[in-house]
C-alpha cells in the first residue's frame, strides 16, 4: 500500500494521523496513530500541534503509531483550477477597523507591535492529497503538513517560518517578519526593517541565557512561494533539555504572530479579532525529547479543511507606521499561498 492509500484508511476509520515534508526534503513521512485517543503533550516523542493559545497542545505519539515514508518523486503534481475568490467589503472594512485600532493603541503607548489577522471561507470541497502533493512540490522549501484528528479537525500548510530546531545541542531559531510580493519587491521600508529589528532583539533576549556561543547572522531577504520575507537565523550550543522545553515555551507566540511586548499584544489580540485562531500560528513539528531534538514551525500560510469550505488564515504585523489599506492588501498577497494550492 502507498502512503496515501494507508491515510485513506485512517481517514475511514477516523484515527489521526500526520502527513508531512521537512523544508528541501525529498521524502514525505506520516504517523499513524492507532486509536482515536486525543494526547495531551507532556514530552512525549511525536509530531505535536500547538494552538496559538496554548489551550489545544496534542500530539501523535510515536510509541503508539507506525511511522512509514515515501519518495516525493513517486507522484506527479496534481492539477488545480483557478479559485476566483474576493474579500467582501464587508470583510475589508473590518479589518481596517482592526488594524486603525491597533495603530491607535501602538501611538498611545499601549505597545510596540501586534499581529492582527483574518480569516477568508473558501466554498470548496477539497481533495486533500493531491492539494497536499501540489504544497509539497509548489513549497519545497516550506515545513509541509496534514494534520487530521477526529477531535481537533483537518489542517494542513506550508509554513516557512521555523519556531526551533535542536539536533546534537546544536539549537538554531529565527526572526522572520517583514512581507512583500517577490513579482513587486525592490526594496524594504524602515517600517519593515524596524518590524524585523523588534523580532530579532526579542528572540536572542529569550534565549540567551539557555544557549552557549550564542551567533547573529546578518538579515536576509527570503523567498517563500511567491512572497519574500526578512530572515535573521540565530544559532548556538543548547544548555539541556529542560531548557529547551523552557526555550520553546519562551519563545511561543513569537513577535511575529503576536507582537511585543507579548502579554500585552496578546490580550488585544484575543480581545479584538472576533474570532479564534486555533491552531493558526500556533506551532508544530517533531519532538524527541528522549534525545533532546525537536524540529518546531510556527503553523503559518494554513488552512482548516472542512466538508464543503476551506478556511485560510492571514495575518500581518502592525507598527505605529502601518496603513490600513496596504496591510489589508498584505492579507491578500499572504493568502495566495494556499490559494495557488487549492
Amino acid at each position: 500500500m502507498t502512503i496515501f492509500e494507508k491515510v485513506s484508511f485512517q481517514i475511514e476509520s477516523e484515527l489521526p494521523f500526520v502527513l508531512y515534508s521537512e523544508p528541501n526534503q525529498q521524502k514525505i513521512c506520516a504517523l499513524l496513530q492507532k486509536d482515536t485517543v486525543l494526547h495531551t503533550f507532556k514530552g512525549q516523542d511525536g509530531f505535536v500541534m500547538a494552538s496559538f493559545e496554548l489551550d489545544k497542545v496534542i500530539v501523535i505519539p510515536k510509541v503508539n503509531s507506525d511511522y512509514i515514508e515515501e519518495e516525493k518523486s513517486n507522484y506527479v503534481e496534481a492539477k488545480s483550477t483557478k479559485i476566483d475568490y474576493q474579500s467582501s467589503a464587508e470583510a475589508r472594512s473590518n479589518f481596517e477597523k482592526l488594524v486603525a485600532k491597533a495603530v491607535k493603541a501602538i501611538q498611545e503607548g499601549v505597545f510596540e507591535k501586534v499581529v492582527v489577522s483574518r480569516t477568508l471561507e473558501i466554498q470548496k470541497r477539497v481533495e486533500v492529497f493531491s492539494t497536499f502533493i501540489r504544497m509539497m512540490q509548489q513549497y519545497p522549501t516550506a515545513f509541509c503538513s496534514l494534520f487530521y484528528h477526529p477531535k481537533s479537525g483537518c489542517w494542513m500548510g506550508a509554513t516557512p517560518e521555523q519556531l526551533v530546531k535542536v539536533k546534537e545541542s546544536q539549537l538554531e531559531t529565527v526572526a522572520l517578519a517583514g512581507t512583500q510580493a517577490k513579482a513587486t519587491f525592490e526594496n524594504w521600508s524602515s517600517k519593515e526593517i524596524h518590524e524585523q529589528q523588534v523580532v530579532t532583539d526579542y528572540v536572542v533576549n529569550l534565549v540567551q541565557s539557555e544557549v552557549k556561543n550564542i551567533k547573529i547572522s546578518d538579515t536576509k531577504t527570503v523567498e517563500a512561494g511567491q512572497l519574500v520575507h526578512l530572515n535573521t537565523t540565530i544559532s548556538g550550543e543548547i544548555q539541556s533539555q529542560i531548557a529547551l522545553e523552557k526555550i520553546v515555551h519562551d519563545l511561543h507566540p513569537t513577535p511575529a504572530v503576536c507582537g511585543f511586548p507579548r502579554n500585552l499584544a496578546f490580550d488585544f489580540i484575543v480581545k479584538n479579532e472576533n474570532y479564534s485562531r486555533e491552531f493558526y500560528s500556533g506551532y508544530l513539528g517533531l519532538w524527541e525529547g528522549t534525545k533532546s531534538n525537536a524540529n518546531l514551525f510556527v503553523n503559518l500560510r494554513c488552512m482548516q479543511v472542512q466538508k464543503n469550505k476551506v478556511i485560510l488564515y492571514v495575518g500581518c504585523g502592525i507598527t505605529a507606521k502601518s496603513n490600513p489599506s496596504l496591510e489589508f492588501l498584505e492579507t491578500e498577497h499572504k493568502s495566495m499561498t494556499m490559494r495557488n494550492i487549492l
